[in-house]
């Protein structure tokens, strides 16, 4: 677990310089739901290079498509394709790796960004999972600026409806959205009361950028029978570095020189610290 903590600051790295030779990119978000995306694929999902084509290997949707960089991170480093290519072609004319998620890239199950549509195609996934008795799990990923769409509780409603218990989803509850803190644009009262309300069994994880808990929560949801599972994971908007976290501008901004050098020095310094 040690190495995965230490690995999360790695690919904070290497998204920062994605980004910043991409000239842009939600690196907030990035920050925010790194250490969930490394929870899930080194320790929790069945999926890898090696499996991607198997109709048993475990399905995973980014919803908050925008924080596209943490993900191409976490799949450079499982070994879909080559870090140093997505930091040169991030972002650039004629590329695949473009600012959301495009499923021409090895890995990735589904384009998303127009929020509010990962959860009811999740729900699909999941719902052909049990008419075809197959043993895979589906995993999605959501911002809570994100649950300001209708969609998402249709979705949730859905979910319930059929009991799936193969579906898991993450809310990554950093509290800012582009446009301020969450409970000033869409207030979302008590989120656990909220989903349990729609039938979910609910995972609270105090801090969503500690990858035991994270491990932890998703471990229970695999138990839990007869309905769907929400982890929602307390998070830092751009955590890693005092430069970035709990500020909304940072939402989608592109470092300068001096906050670059602060970034990766606060990265360094914090997995030292581990």
């Amino acid at each position: 677990m040690e190495n995965l903590k230490a690995l999360s600051y790695d690919l904070r790295k290497n998204v920062v310089d994605m980004i910043v030779e991409g000239k842009g990119g939600h690196i907030g978000g990035d920050m925010s739901v790194i250490d969930t995306l490394v929870a899930l694929y080194f320790r929790v999902m069945n999926i890898s290079p090696e499996n991607q084509d198997d109709p048993d290997r475990d399905l995973f949707v980014m919803s908050k498509g925008h924080c596209v960089e943490a993900l191409y991170a976490v799949l450079a480093a499982k070994g879909f394709f080559p870090i140093e290519e997505v930091i040169e072609k991030f972002s650039k004319f004629g590329s695949q790796y473009i600012g959301h998620p495009n499923n021409k890239l090895p890995g990735i199950e589904m384009n998303s960004g127009s929020l509010g549509h990962g959860l009811p195609v999740s729900v699909g996934m999941a719902l052909a999972g049990k008419m075809d008795h197959r043993d895979y799990r589906v995993y999605t990923v959501m911002g809570d600026g994100e649950l300001a769409e209708g969609s998402v509780w249709e979705g949730a409603m859905a979910a319930s409806h059929y009991k799936l218990d193969n579906l898991c989803a993450t809310v990554d509850r950093n509290r800012l959205q582009i446009s301020g803190n969450t409970e000033d644009v869409m207030a979302h009262d008590d989120l656990h009361e909220r989903f349990r309300s729609f039938g979910w069994h609910v995972i609270d994880v105090k801090n969503g950028n500690d990858i035991d808990q994270l491990v932890a929560a998703y471990e229970e949801a695999k138990t839990i029978k007869g309905k769907p599972s929400v982890v929602i994971a307390n998070t830092v908007k751009g955590c890693g570095s005092a430069v970035m976290e709990d500020k909304a501008g940072w939402h989608h901004k592109v470092p300068g020189a001096e906050e670059y050098e602060q970034i990766i020095k606060d990265f360094a310094e914090r997995k030292e610290a581990l």
